[in-house]
């Protein structure tokens, strides 16, 4: 018989949504479009690029500690580290000035399909982390 394999699916899934979304363009407007690497600037880093480098960081950690036995206990962490990201990254976006205080104006008007990839992936893998599933 073959080994049994318990991959967390619905974490693993959500994670892995989390980095599809932050690749696809996030926000558009009138100056163009921007993914998730766009956000992350350490010429002039605040709470923008803190949010950004959080929500990566924690989603490829995620992805990696489904597979590696020893990170498994810190599933729900990373998936906690993913959505303090997305909560200082919007912070930034209605406090910082420039462009990013238009795109925290009007957050909804202006997102596209990356930044609804990284919500539901969000959702997904902190249910996932809860359920253990």
């Amino acid at each position: 018989m073959g080994k049994k394999v318990s991959l967390p699916f619905i974490y693993l899934i959500g994670m892995a949504l989390v980095v599809i979304g932050f690749c696809c363009p996030m926000f558009s407007g009138f100056l163009g479009s921007a993914n998730g690497f766009k956000f992350i600037n350490f010429d002039n880093s605040g709470f923008v690029t803190i949010g950004a480098l959080l929500i990566f960081a924690g989603a490829i950690a995620g992805i990696v500690a489904c597979f590696v036995k020893q990170l498994s206990g810190l599933k729900l962490i990373f998936a906690l580290c993913v959505l303090a990201g997305a909560i200082v990254l919007i912070i930034g976006f209605t406090t910082n000035g420039g462009i990013y205080k238009a795109i925290g104006k009007n957050i909804i008007k202006h997102a596209t399909i990356g930044f609804y990839l990284v919500v539901v992936g969000i959702v997904a893998g902190v249910a996932g982390a809860v359920m253990n599933k």
